[in-house]
């Protein structure tokens, strides 16, 4: 055996073939959907967003339990000397602490296991850029894979707008949007989530200038800076390709990725969304960006 073997959640919408290709362990969060349970990115949920659109209920959702933490650590400590996992951040969810509670069950169901988990204080994708980036340092063992998921967490940043804040604000994993949904009706809010603190940050009332100032605010905090680049969606692909093109001719992308968010984040955030996750990879370029 060798190497770090490493563990998220669904939440982190990373895309398969990112996961297969670093071996990734992804923990699927529950989602209840008109009393059926699902595990997301499991099993198929036929025609999500035309459910969601016109159910009278809306999906409700549940951490992984200690006991699904701690048979993932299981499979993993068969396959590696060492297990890092990795949850969406601690603010909006309880699957951090399910990890540590099957971490700390681990200490006698598994033992010789060495184990750690790291809250990465965001979600969607710039949750996956951390998990990535811990992943391709697995090979240098468990010290190195944490200490780069910690860089990158404070390199990392989630911006993204909703069609409307209603889901956001039915949740209740944000308290702050029920009270933004009352003051912004009709209007795309653009919503900001960098370690641990979720902000508005500013609002479009159309959907294409949402798209304008979304990159325009991308833009401005990253300058030439060379960025990990993913475009998030929420059953809005054609405009999250457009999104991608134009983000492309704008930034210094060194690798872009197109997720689509799994049923768990487009109950919350309702259909519609469209959204940039960039991992700040280094210093200026020098290469003038138009």
């Amino acid at each position: 055996m060798g190497r770090v073997a490493v563990i998220t959640d669904s939440t982190a919408c990373l895309p398969k073939e990112v996961v297969a290709q670093h071996g990734i362990v992804v923990v699927p969060v529950e989602l209840v959907i008109e009393g059926r349970v699902y595990r997301d990115g499991v099993d198929d949920v036929a025609d999500f967003y035309a459910v969601l659109r016109h159910s009278s209920r809306l999906p409700t959702t549940s951490p992984s339990s200690p006991g699904t933490y701690l048979e993932a650590y299981r499979r993993a400590s068969q396959q590696a000397d060492e297990v890092l996992c990795i949850t969406v951040s601690s603010s909006v969810s309880g699957m951090y602490d399910s990890a540590r509670a099957a971490m700390e069950l681990a200490g006698q169901a598994l033992p010789g296991a060495r184990i750690q988990v790291l809250d990465s204080q965001t979600a969607a994708m710039a949750q996956g850029f951390v998990v990535l980036e811990a992943a391709r340092n697995a090979e240098t063992g468990l010290e190195a894979a944490m200490a780069a998921a910690r860089q990158a967490m404070s390199q990392v940043t989630l911006v993204c707008f909703l069609d409307t804040l209603y889901y956001l604000a039915r949740s209740g994993r944000v308290p702050k949007a029920a009270a933004w949904a009352a003051s912004l009706l009709q209007i795309k809010p653009i919503i900001r989530f960098r370690q641990g603190s979720i902000e508005l940050v500013s609002r479009s009332r159309t959907r294409s200038r949402a798209m304008v100032r979304l990159l325009e605010l991308v833009r401005r905090e990253v300058g030439d800076r060379p960025v990990s680049l993913a475009v998030m969606h929420a059953d809005a692909r054609p405009e999250a390709e457009e999104l991608r093109r134009r983000a492309q001719s704008t930034l210094q992308c060194v690798e872009t990725y197109l997720t689509e968010f799994t049923p768990v984040m487009g109950s919350h955030t309702g259909p519609g969304l469209l959204g940039l996750a960039y991992h700040l990879r280094g210093e200026a370029t020098g290469v003038s960006v138009k």
